[in-house]
């Protein structure tokens, strides 16, 4: 644990208080589990977490944390689930608590929870949205695995991670992607806002060649929607009667919103016809319907 120390010049330490002076420490670990106060627990008794999303910690960025709390402590704690007696393992919190092994701490503050595998698959895959910098790609798996593995609804991952089910949905429709547009991502050869641009596209190979246009070109997002869009056109089947200028637009504005291509079929009269929006997979029209409800 860092000591204050109340002279200047000796850095953050001596400025700010210790980061684990806590108010509301239990004195046991059966009183933390009760009240939701914070337990300190040894540190060599808390195991990883096996359904931890990221697997990789980067060696400089743990020296820093280790470093920060050598200097001020814990600012916030783990949480950890109990297995057993004295023997934990991390719900949230992995990053720090590989750092404080290596600034040499002895114990830790935690948040104890009494929680099953499902719980522990649930909290762990929210808690890395909501703390961790996970490229766009890694959003959209852990949503996807909430979704099927913790089998919430839409409306429920919403509520739990505080996203919107419009932003949600973006994240998913990256999955749709093909694999060297998801590759792109992860690396950041590509925006997000790239992504859905050439998301909008109908098909794969449009959606490639868009890709690698971008690539070669170094094409801004808002050229990308410019191209997108004169691909997108909606195609006007009609006999001699020709379709008004905002119809057209209104149709080309259902089309980038639904991220999908939208095509107008009219009547020789030009006064019936049908709107038709296309997909590709069962995943898509969900999207789609997604898209309309959330618009209702």
């Amino acid at each position: 644990m860092a000591k204050t120390d109340n002279r200047l010049g000796k850095g953050l330490g001596a400025l700010i208080p210790d980061a684990n002076t806590y108010t509301n420490k239990a004195k046991t670990v059966e009183e933390a589990i009760k009240t939701g106060a914070i337990a300190e627990l040894d540190i060599n008794s808390i195991e990883t977490n096996p359904f931890q999303p990221r697997a990789i910690f980067d060696e400089e960025s743990l020296e820093e944390l280790a470093n920060s709390i050598r200097e001020l402590g814990i600012i916030q704690p783990i949480t950890v689930r109990i297995l057993s007696k004295n023997k934990y393992q991390i719900i949230s919190g992995e990053r720090r608590l590989r750092a404080s092994k290596i600034a040499g701490l002895k114990k830790i503050p935690a948040f104890v929870r009494d929680a099953n595998d499902q719980e522990m698959l649930e909290f762990a895959l929210v808690e890395n949205i909501q703390r961790e910098n996970l490229n766009p790609i890694e959003i959209a798996i852990t949503y996807q695995r909430l979704l099927e593995e913790c089998e919430l609804t839409h409306d429920q991952l919403s509520e739990r991670t505080g996203k919107g089910r419009s932003s949600i949905t973006n994240y998913l429709r990256l999955l749709n992607l093909p694999p060297e547009i998801q590759a792109g991502l992860r690396v950041n050869k590509i925006s997000m806002g790239h992504a859905k641009v050439i998301g909008s596209l109908p098909d794969r190979h449009n959606q490639l060649k868009m890709f690698y246009k971008v690539l070669s070109g170094g094409l801004s997002v808002k050229k990308t929607e410019e191209l997108v869009k004169s691909i997108n056109e909606p195609k006007i089947v009609r006999g001699k009667t020709q379709i008004p200028e905002n119809y057209r637009k209104l149709v080309n504005n259902i089309a980038q919103k639904l991220k999908t291509k939208v095509d107008v079929k009219l009547s020789k009269k030009g006064n019936s016809g049908k709107l038709i929006i296309n997909f590709e997979n069962e995943k898509l029209l969900e999207q789609i319907l997604n898209s309309i409800e959330d618009n209702d």
